[in-house]
């Protein structure tokens, strides 16, 4: 257990066992990180960027963090602080200029992201976002495949102080230390999150303190501007982690000499007294110092040092200049992947021959054949794992087949679900995790928007993320307000996420395995109340089957109306369409199966051949997907169309309790031969 001596336990030795040479690449990446703030300051005052954020007077520790571990093969999530980090472990200053300048050949994002945001896959950076603490999960996520695959890799994970604010930082500490996973939690405390001092934003003013409760969490406190202390604290974390030990945090004091941000002035909020204590703390004139005390160069070898680092610094940013621009015609490149971007048209569903199967279990079904198929698929969420197997049985039997190392419950946390999953893709694996229930799905968001759908374009195609969540939605089953919700409308609104919403046992099999094996992260609705549904089960596809994304089945013919719809509203529209032929009426349905890729040529050729449209949809109707659906028909096919287009969905309130107000709230058989009728009659 950690105690107060871990403190200082840094501080026990000033001998920092690095050859001359490696320290004086250190100082180096030092110098040039100081530089390349103060020259892309220059730029952005000339016009040639836009934004900066800086890391002067975080040099010391970064590079110290970077010195103990092994580029290229341990695993580096930095903040927007970590440019000496970064640089460290093999990015250029070239490449760091190419970024500021938001050039085409910028290996971390290609132009698509402010300066700051590192990344590139050889090094095993992930190209990092602008949100606090999202990492931390990634990270962790990381470090458990690294457990997995019985590697001495590590984990490096930073941030400033001020994100430790966020949930999800102790939720990735609690895993980490749950499971003594090699992830190293390193703080750059510089006082300051943006304008909010530590002592408002952290209980007792250190996150040291705080998570002194965690089990398992060794802990180091360092002076940040002293690179021999932060280098032996973090080779200690380092050898702990390389051998099983488990995670470390490491709370390094360092000083911000910059504002937050080039577009802040911290002079609003700090005392001119403090700035000047903080540069009194400079990290560079200290390393300079120490070498040169130590006999490891010369006052002038150091000018010559720092002469050499500038004149590297502004030719790499005088080259970078004249690189080009990215052309606008690549802006919609990388949002997704190729395994569902282009439907085969020409798709004949098969003949399915085995026994009748729920939708439930056909789930199951296909993710133990997919667990067969994969060694590297793996499940995860609350309750998944036996003797419960999940809230619906759809993960039941897997633990005790394939083990709790594949099968296993996480903690109640659905951003960790989502965020650990997130580094378990990025590294390789095929994670499908689960949310109990759609309506907690909320907590993951941030991940999902933010995280997830942008990974491939935020790095330009460099790390792509693809993993399934699968998450039961819907209504019809009396759960009132929190455990009725559909969730494709918003959803549908987030470049970068794939949304399956199958309506029978068959599809839900097939396109599931099409999820696990495709390309981009997926969100796959089940709708609970057609889990154990006669109607939804079918007769269960081979193991083999495979139902592409994109591919639209017409479940029944018609002439004069078109329902557009999907999920639970599929058989109902069935019933309605079946009840209003008796009166002359021809209706034909289309199941969309999933909403992103959305097979317009189905929809366009059924509005064509009949004229007026009824579209279908659970979800609330004010800003509904059948409202896309809507806008699309009458781009498209207006001048097919001999009636307005209709939409039969949700009320816009909360989904109530009681079934007289629940069957009121939601779209069901009456309201559709209503709305049916309507159309017949125009």
């Amino acid at each position: 257990m950690p105690t107060t001596q871990s403190r200082v336990a840094a501080r026990e030795s000033s001998a920092v066992k690095l050859s001359k040479e490696e320290l004086l690449r250190a100082y180096r990446t030092m110098l040039v990180a100081r530089r390349a703030d103060e020259k892309i300051l220059i730029m952005l005052k000339q016009g040639k960027c836009f934004f900066h954020i800086g890391g002067s007077g975080h040099e010391a520790a970064q590079v110290a963090a970077a010195a103990a571990l092994r580029p290229n093969h341990d695993w580096g999530f930095p903040y927007y602080r970590d440019m000496a980090f970064a640089l460290h472990m093999g990015m250029t200053i070239e490449d760091i200029f190419l970024s500021a300048l938001h050039r085409a050949e910028d290996p971390t994002t290609g132009g698509r992201l402010p300066q700051g945001h590192y990344g590139r896959p050889d090094i095993r950076i992930p190209t990092q976002s602008s949100p606090t603490g999202t990492q931390y999960l990634q990270a962790v996520g990381v470090a458990m495949a690294c457990k997995k695959e019985r590697t001495d890799e590590v984990v490096y994970v930073s941030s400033g102080e001020g994100a430790t604010s966020e949930g999800e930082f102790f939720e990735a500490v609690n895993w980490a230390a749950r499971d003594a996973y090699p992830v190293i939690f390193f703080i750059q405390d510089n006082r300051y999150a943006i304008s909010v001092p530590v002592e408002n934003q952290t209980a007792g003013g250190s996150v040291f303190e705080v998570v002194s409760g965690f089990k398992g969490l060794e802990r180091f406190e360092v002076d940040g501007s002293n690179f021999a202390e932060v280098y032996t604290a973090m080779q200690k974390a380092v050898g702990r982690a390389r051998k099983g030990g488990g995670p470390s945090l490491i709370r390094a004091n360092v000083v911000r000499l910059l504002p937050h941000s080039s577009s802040d002035d911290q002079l609003k909020y700090r005392s001119k007294e403090d700035v000047e204590r903080d540069k009194a703390r400079d990290p560079n004139p200290i390393m300079t110092h120490y070498l040169i005390e130590e006999g490891f160069i010369t006052d002038k070898e150091a000018t010559e040092i720092q002469a050499e680092a500038k004149e590297a610094v502004d030719a790499a940013a005088k080259w970078a200049e004249f690189r080009p621009l990215p052309d606008p015609s690549t802006v919609q490149h990388y949002v997704y992947g190729s395994a569902h971007a282009n439907p085969p048209r020409d798709f004949v569903e098969p003949t399915h021959t085995g026994p009748k199967v729920v939708l439930v279990d056909a789930i199951n079904h296909a993710l133990k054949e997919e667990m067969a198929r994969n060694p590297k698929m793996i499940i995860f969420g609350q309750d998944v794992a036996d003797g419960k197997g999940g809230v619906f049985t759809a993960t039941k039997g897997i633990s005790t087949h394939y083990g709790v190392s594949r099968a296993f419950n996480s903690p109640l946390a659905e951003a960790s679900i989502v965020g650990v999953a997130a580094g378990l893709a990025l590294k390789g694996w095929s994670p499908v995790p689960e949310i109990q229930f759609g309506d907690y799905i909320w907590p993951a968001f941030m991940q999902i928007r933010d995280e997830i759908a942008m990974f491939r374009y935020r790095s330009n195609n460099g790390w792509p993320c693809p993993f399934v969540i699968r998450v039961p939605v819907g209504g019809y089953i009396h759960g009132g307000h929190y455990h009725s919700q559909c969730l494709e409308s918003i959803l549908a609104h987030v470049p970068g996420i794939r949304l399956a919403f199958p309506s029978n046992a068959a599809d839900a099999k097939g396109l599931l395995k099409a999820a696990i094996r495709g390309d981009d992260p997926v969100i796959f609705m089940e709708h609970k109340g057609l889990y154990r549904q006669g109607y939804a089960a079918s007769l269960e596809p081979d193991e083999n089957y495979v139902l592409p994304f994109g591919i639209a089945s017409v479940k029944r013919q018609g002439t004069d109306i078109s329902i557009i719809t999907y999920g639970a509203l599929v058989q109902k529209s069935l019933e309605a369409a079946r009840k209003i032929e008796d009166r002359g009426v021809s209706v034909e349905v289309i199941d969309l199966r999933t909403i992103n890729p959305l097979d317009t040529d189905a929809i366009y050729a059924s509005v064509k051949k009949t004229g007026k449209v009824l579209i279908a949809h659970e979800d609330t109707i004010t800003a509904g997907f059948g409202a896309e659906i809507a806008a699309l028909i009458a781009q498209h096919c207006f001048e097919y169309l001999d009636a307005p287009v209709k939409r039969v969905a949700a009320l816009d309130t909360p989904v109530p309790y009681s079934p007289p107000l629940e069957n009121e709230m939601l779209p069901n058989e009456a309201k559709l031969i209503a709305a049916l009728e309507d159309l017949a009659a125009y």
